[in-house]
């Protein structure tokens, strides 16, 4: 598994917005330190260096994971 960042904050529109730390393409399934599915990228935005990605939860409580590093496979 690649770490794909650290959440910020969950956006108005209840997604999870992170700092990506690698390329991910758009639909890719993100989990947490436990293998739980989180969601999935929905917009990747920013500069090319240090891109930011926003996650669709597919959980009920997104606010959990601000501050917790989420991953990819």
């Amino acid at each position: 598994m690649k770490r794909l960042g650290k959440v910020l904050h969950v956006s108005s529109s209840k997604r999870l917005v992170i700092v990506a730390e690698a390329n991910i393409p758009i639909g890719t399934q993100v989990f947490d330190s436990k293998l739980k599915v989180v969601g999935s990228v929905a917009d990747i935005f920013g500069p090319v260096k240090k891109p930011y990605v926003t996650v669709k939860p597919s959980v009920d409580k997104p606010e959990q994971y601000v501050g917790q590093i989420l991953y990819v496979t």
